[in-house]
Protein backbone atom coordinates (compact mmCIF):
# COMPACT_ATOMS: atom_id res chain seq x y z
CA UNK A 1 0.00 0.00 0.00
CA UNK A 2 1.41 3.38 -1.04
CA UNK A 3 2.21 5.84 1.73
CA UNK A 4 -0.08 8.83 2.10
CA UNK A 5 2.05 11.82 1.20
CA UNK A 6 1.95 15.02 3.26
CA UNK A 7 -0.07 17.89 1.82
CA UNK A 8 0.01 21.66 1.93
CA UNK A 9 -2.57 21.50 4.72
CA UNK A 10 -0.02 19.61 6.83
CA UNK A 11 2.46 22.43 6.23
CA UNK A 12 -0.03 25.10 7.32
CA UNK A 13 -0.81 23.06 10.45
CA UNK A 14 2.92 22.79 11.14
CA UNK A 15 3.27 26.55 10.88
CA UNK A 16 0.59 27.04 13.52
CA UNK A 17 2.33 24.46 15.73
CA UNK A 18 5.75 26.11 15.32
CA UNK A 19 4.65 29.71 15.88
CA UNK A 20 6.95 31.22 18.49
CA UNK A 21 9.23 28.16 18.46
CA UNK A 22 11.27 28.85 15.31
CA UNK A 23 12.43 32.06 13.66
CA UNK A 24 10.82 33.64 10.60
CA UNK A 25 14.16 34.16 8.88
CA UNK A 26 14.95 37.11 6.59
CA UNK A 27 15.82 37.31 2.91
CA UNK A 28 19.14 38.98 2.07
CA UNK A 29 19.68 40.46 -1.42
CA UNK A 30 22.90 39.21 -3.04
CA UNK A 31 23.71 41.68 -5.84
CA UNK A 32 27.03 40.06 -6.72
CA UNK A 33 25.38 36.68 -7.30
CA UNK A 34 22.73 38.43 -9.38
CA UNK A 35 25.47 39.97 -11.51
CA UNK A 36 27.35 36.68 -11.92
CA UNK A 37 24.24 34.71 -12.81
CA UNK A 38 22.59 37.35 -14.99
CA UNK A 39 19.50 37.34 -12.77
CA UNK A 40 17.53 40.46 -12.01
CA UNK A 41 17.55 39.60 -8.32
CA UNK A 42 19.04 36.91 -6.07
CA UNK A 43 17.77 36.47 -2.52
CA UNK A 44 19.35 34.38 0.23
CA UNK A 45 17.02 32.81 2.82
CA UNK A 46 19.05 32.95 6.04
CA UNK A 47 18.23 29.78 7.96
CA UNK A 48 21.59 30.29 9.66
CA UNK A 49 19.62 32.56 12.02
CA UNK A 50 17.58 29.70 13.48
CA UNK A 51 18.47 29.14 17.16
CA UNK A 52 20.06 25.77 16.32
CA UNK A 53 21.98 27.23 13.38
CA UNK A 54 20.02 25.50 10.60
CA UNK A 55 16.62 24.95 9.00
CA UNK A 56 16.46 21.50 10.60
CA UNK A 57 14.90 23.01 13.71
CA UNK A 58 11.60 23.35 11.82
CA UNK A 59 11.12 19.67 11.01
CA UNK A 60 12.63 18.40 14.25
CA UNK A 61 10.41 20.58 16.43
CA UNK A 62 7.26 19.78 14.48
CA UNK A 63 7.94 16.03 14.63
CA UNK A 64 8.72 16.14 18.35
CA UNK A 65 5.51 18.05 19.08
CA UNK A 66 3.53 15.39 17.19
CA UNK A 67 4.82 12.50 19.35
CA UNK A 68 2.55 11.06 22.01
CA UNK A 69 3.13 11.73 25.70
CA UNK A 70 4.40 8.21 26.45
CA UNK A 71 7.15 8.46 23.84
CA UNK A 72 8.20 11.88 25.12
CA UNK A 73 8.39 10.56 28.67
CA UNK A 74 10.79 7.80 27.57
CA UNK A 75 12.82 10.17 25.42
CA UNK A 76 13.60 10.63 21.72
CA UNK A 77 16.27 9.29 19.42
CA UNK A 78 17.41 10.19 15.93
CA UNK A 79 20.14 9.59 13.36
CA UNK A 80 21.79 12.51 11.66
CA UNK A 81 24.61 13.86 9.53
CA UNK A 82 24.86 16.62 12.14
CA UNK A 83 22.33 19.41 11.82
CA UNK A 84 19.19 17.34 12.34
CA UNK A 85 20.72 15.85 15.47
CA UNK A 86 21.52 19.30 16.80
CA UNK A 87 17.97 20.45 15.99
CA UNK A 88 16.36 17.46 17.74
CA UNK A 89 18.64 18.02 20.73
CA UNK A 90 17.60 21.69 20.83
CA UNK A 91 13.88 20.92 20.55
CA UNK A 92 14.18 18.16 23.17
CA UNK A 93 15.97 20.45 25.62
CA UNK A 94 13.27 23.10 25.23
CA UNK A 95 10.59 20.45 25.85
CA UNK A 96 12.46 18.86 28.77
CA UNK A 97 12.81 15.53 26.96
CA UNK A 98 15.81 13.18 27.04
CA UNK A 99 17.53 12.84 23.67
CA UNK A 100 19.98 10.44 22.00
CA UNK A 101 21.59 11.19 18.62
CA UNK A 102 23.26 8.50 16.48
CA UNK A 103 26.06 9.75 14.22
CA UNK A 104 28.34 7.93 11.78
CA UNK A 105 32.11 8.38 11.79
CA UNK A 106 31.79 10.74 8.80
CA UNK A 107 30.05 13.41 10.90
CA UNK A 108 32.66 16.00 11.98
CA UNK A 109 33.47 16.05 15.69
CA UNK A 110 32.49 19.71 16.06
CA UNK A 111 28.93 18.75 15.10
CA UNK A 112 28.93 15.87 17.57
CA UNK A 113 30.17 18.21 20.31
CA UNK A 114 27.45 20.75 19.47
CA UNK A 115 24.88 18.00 20.12
CA UNK A 116 26.50 17.10 23.44
CA UNK A 117 26.56 20.76 24.44
CA UNK A 118 22.76 20.74 24.21
CA UNK A 119 22.56 17.92 26.76
CA UNK A 120 21.93 15.04 24.35
CA UNK A 121 23.78 11.72 24.35
CA UNK A 122 25.82 10.97 21.21
CA UNK A 123 26.24 7.42 19.93
CA UNK A 124 28.80 6.87 17.16
CA UNK A 125 27.65 4.08 14.84
CA UNK A 126 29.37 2.79 11.71
CA UNK A 127 30.89 4.59 8.76
CA UNK A 128 27.80 5.97 7.03
CA UNK A 129 24.32 7.35 7.63
CA UNK A 130 22.66 3.97 7.06
CA UNK A 131 24.56 2.55 10.03
CA UNK A 132 23.51 5.48 12.20
CA UNK A 133 19.86 4.95 11.22
CA UNK A 134 20.10 1.23 12.00
CA UNK A 135 21.43 2.01 15.48
CA UNK A 136 18.70 4.61 16.10
CA UNK A 137 16.03 2.11 15.13
CA UNK A 138 17.60 -0.50 17.41
CA UNK A 139 17.45 1.92 20.33
CA UNK A 140 13.86 2.79 19.43
CA UNK A 141 12.88 -0.88 19.65
CA UNK A 142 15.00 -1.72 22.66
CA UNK A 143 14.12 1.28 24.84
CA UNK A 144 10.75 2.37 23.46
CA UNK A 145 12.08 5.79 22.49
CA UNK A 146 10.29 8.16 20.15
CA UNK A 147 12.12 8.07 16.79
CA UNK A 148 12.42 11.33 14.83
CA UNK A 149 13.70 10.47 11.32
CA UNK A 150 16.11 12.91 9.67
CA UNK A 151 14.00 13.51 6.55
CA UNK A 152 11.63 10.76 5.36
CA UNK A 153 8.65 11.47 7.61
CA UNK A 154 5.47 13.52 7.05
CA UNK A 155 5.90 15.63 10.20
CA UNK A 156 9.53 16.42 9.39
CA UNK A 157 8.63 17.30 5.78
CA UNK A 158 5.72 19.50 6.90
CA UNK A 159 7.95 21.34 9.35
CA UNK A 160 10.55 22.08 6.68
CA UNK A 161 7.73 23.20 4.41
CA UNK A 162 7.06 26.21 6.64
CA UNK A 163 10.20 27.69 5.12
CA UNK A 164 8.54 27.57 1.70
CA UNK A 165 5.49 29.43 2.98
CA UNK A 166 7.69 32.21 4.32
CA UNK A 167 9.68 32.45 1.10
CA UNK A 168 6.71 32.82 -1.20
CA UNK A 169 4.94 35.24 1.11
CA UNK A 170 8.03 37.45 1.45
CA UNK A 171 9.10 37.21 -2.22
CA UNK A 172 5.86 37.13 -4.19
CA UNK A 173 7.50 37.54 -7.62
CA UNK A 174 10.01 34.71 -7.23
CA UNK A 175 10.31 32.49 -10.33
CA UNK A 176 13.21 30.14 -9.41
CA UNK A 177 14.20 28.45 -6.17
CA UNK A 178 17.47 26.54 -5.64
CA UNK A 179 17.27 24.05 -2.76
CA UNK A 180 20.14 21.98 -1.33
CA UNK A 181 19.25 18.34 -1.93
CA UNK A 182 20.20 15.24 0.03
CA UNK A 183 17.57 12.95 1.57
CA UNK A 184 14.94 15.34 0.28
CA UNK A 185 13.13 16.46 3.43
CA UNK A 186 13.88 20.13 2.80
CA UNK A 187 13.21 19.87 -0.93
CA UNK A 188 9.96 17.98 -0.44
CA UNK A 189 8.55 20.31 2.19
CA UNK A 190 9.62 23.60 0.63
CA UNK A 191 8.61 22.63 -2.91
CA UNK A 192 5.25 21.32 -1.69
CA UNK A 193 4.46 24.60 0.04
CA UNK A 194 5.96 26.88 -2.61
CA UNK A 195 4.30 25.18 -5.58
CA UNK A 196 0.97 25.27 -3.79
CA UNK A 197 1.28 29.07 -3.80
CA UNK A 198 2.94 29.33 -7.23
CA UNK A 199 2.67 26.20 -9.41
CA UNK A 200 4.87 27.82 -12.08
CA UNK A 201 7.84 28.17 -9.72
CA UNK A 202 10.96 26.45 -11.12
CA UNK A 203 12.41 24.17 -8.43
CA UNK A 204 16.09 23.20 -8.69
CA UNK A 205 17.69 20.61 -6.40
CA UNK A 206 21.44 21.07 -5.84
CA UNK A 207 23.76 18.33 -4.59
CA UNK A 208 27.53 17.87 -4.33
CA UNK A 209 29.18 15.65 -6.93
CA UNK A 210 30.15 13.27 -4.13
CA UNK A 211 27.44 10.89 -2.93
CA UNK A 212 24.39 12.47 -4.58
CA UNK A 213 21.98 9.69 -3.60
CA UNK A 214 18.70 11.43 -4.48
CA UNK A 215 19.91 12.46 -7.92
CA UNK A 216 21.09 8.90 -8.62
CA UNK A 217 17.74 7.55 -7.39
CA UNK A 218 15.77 9.95 -9.58
CA UNK A 219 17.82 8.86 -12.60
CA UNK A 220 17.17 5.19 -11.77
CA UNK A 221 13.46 5.90 -11.08
CA UNK A 222 13.71 4.13 -7.72
CA UNK A 223 15.75 4.54 -4.53
CA UNK A 224 19.32 3.29 -4.89
CA UNK A 225 22.32 3.03 -2.62
CA UNK A 226 25.20 5.39 -3.36
CA UNK A 227 28.51 5.16 -1.47
CA UNK A 228 28.79 7.98 1.05
CA UNK A 229 31.93 10.04 0.50
CA UNK A 230 33.62 12.81 2.47
CA UNK A 231 32.54 16.21 1.17
CA UNK A 232 32.61 19.84 2.26
CA UNK A 233 28.82 19.60 2.08
CA UNK A 234 28.78 16.92 4.78
CA UNK A 235 25.18 17.80 5.76
CA UNK A 236 24.16 16.59 2.30
CA UNK A 237 25.73 13.17 2.81
CA UNK A 238 23.90 9.88 3.31
CA UNK A 239 21.43 7.81 1.33
CA UNK A 240 17.70 8.30 0.92
CA UNK A 241 16.86 4.79 2.18
CA UNK A 242 15.86 1.91 -0.08
CA UNK A 243 12.51 1.85 1.71
CA UNK A 244 11.97 5.60 1.22
CA UNK A 245 8.24 6.32 1.54
CA UNK A 246 7.83 10.07 1.09
CA UNK A 247 10.69 12.27 -0.07
CA UNK A 248 11.55 10.33 -3.23
CA UNK A 249 7.95 10.42 -4.48
CA UNK A 250 7.65 14.14 -3.69
CA UNK A 251 10.97 14.89 -5.40
CA UNK A 252 9.75 13.04 -8.50
CA UNK A 253 6.56 15.12 -8.51
CA UNK A 254 7.96 18.55 -7.65
CA UNK A 255 11.53 18.85 -8.97
CA UNK A 256 12.05 20.63 -12.29
CA UNK A 257 15.84 20.38 -12.45
CA UNK A 258 18.86 18.97 -10.62
CA UNK A 259 22.43 20.26 -10.58
CA UNK A 260 25.65 19.00 -9.00
CA UNK A 261 28.60 21.09 -7.84
CA UNK A 262 32.23 20.21 -7.27
CA UNK A 263 34.20 20.50 -4.03
CA UNK A 264 36.16 23.42 -5.48
CA UNK A 265 32.91 25.22 -6.36
CA UNK A 266 31.54 24.66 -2.86
CA UNK A 267 34.73 26.04 -1.28
CA UNK A 268 34.67 29.08 -3.58
CA UNK A 269 31.03 29.76 -2.75
CA UNK A 270 31.70 29.54 1.00
CA UNK A 271 34.59 31.96 0.58
CA UNK A 272 32.60 34.39 -1.56
CA UNK A 273 29.55 34.36 0.72
CA UNK A 274 31.83 35.33 3.56
CA UNK A 275 33.76 38.00 1.67
CA UNK A 276 30.83 39.63 -0.11
CA UNK A 277 27.82 38.92 2.12
CA UNK A 278 29.59 38.51 5.50
CA UNK A 279 27.99 35.08 5.97
CA UNK A 280 29.55 32.12 7.76
CA UNK A 281 28.15 29.05 6.02
CA UNK A 282 28.77 25.34 6.03
CA UNK A 283 29.38 23.63 2.69
CA UNK A 284 25.82 22.38 2.27
CA UNK A 285 24.49 25.91 2.68
CA UNK A 286 26.63 27.23 -0.16
CA UNK A 287 25.68 24.83 -2.97
CA UNK A 288 22.94 27.07 -4.43
CA UNK A 289 25.31 30.02 -4.50
CA UNK A 290 27.90 27.78 -6.19
CA UNK A 291 25.47 27.13 -9.05
CA UNK A 292 24.69 30.82 -9.53
CA UNK A 293 28.38 31.76 -9.49
CA UNK A 294 28.90 29.62 -12.61
CA UNK A 295 26.82 32.09 -14.60
CA UNK A 296 23.22 31.63 -15.68
CA UNK A 297 20.17 30.41 -13.79
CA UNK A 298 18.82 26.87 -14.34
CA UNK A 299 15.58 27.29 -16.26
CA UNK A 300 16.46 30.87 -17.21
CA UNK A 301 14.77 32.55 -14.25
CA UNK A 302 15.17 36.23 -13.37
CA UNK A 303 14.04 36.43 -9.74
CA UNK A 304 15.88 33.76 -7.83
CA UNK A 305 16.27 32.58 -4.25
CA UNK A 306 18.43 29.97 -2.60
CA UNK A 307 18.41 28.71 0.97
CA UNK A 308 21.44 29.28 3.18
CA UNK A 309 20.64 26.22 5.21
CA UNK A 310 23.10 26.28 8.11
CA UNK A 311 26.27 27.63 9.72
CA UNK A 312 27.39 24.63 11.77
CA UNK A 313 30.95 24.59 10.48
CA UNK A 314 34.27 24.08 12.23
CA UNK A 315 35.68 27.62 12.30
CA UNK A 316 39.31 26.55 11.91
CA UNK A 317 38.36 24.63 8.78
CA UNK A 318 36.21 27.53 7.60
CA UNK A 319 39.10 29.96 8.07
CA UNK A 320 41.34 27.77 5.91
CA UNK A 321 38.70 27.81 3.18
CA UNK A 322 38.27 31.58 3.38
CA UNK A 323 42.04 31.95 3.13
CA UNK A 324 42.07 29.83 -0.02
CA UNK A 325 43.99 26.90 1.47
CA UNK A 326 43.57 23.39 0.07
CA UNK A 327 40.44 21.61 1.31
CA UNK A 328 41.24 18.14 -0.04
Amino acid sequence: MAAELPTALDVYRARARLRGRVAHTPLLPAPRLAQLSGAEQVLLKLETLQPSGSFKLRGATNALLCLDADALQRGVVTASTGNHGRAVAWAARVAGVACTVCLSSLVPEHKAQAVRDLGAAVVRAGSDQNAAVTEALRLTSERGLGYIPPFDHPDVIAGQGTLGLELLEDATELDTLLIPLSGGGLLAGVALAAKTINPALHIVGVSPERGAAMIASLAAKHPVDVPEEPTLADSLGGGIGLDNRYTFALAQQLLDDVVQVSEAEIARAMRDLYRHERLVTEGAAAVGAAVLARGGVPGGGRRVATIITGNNVDMEHFTRIVNGESVE
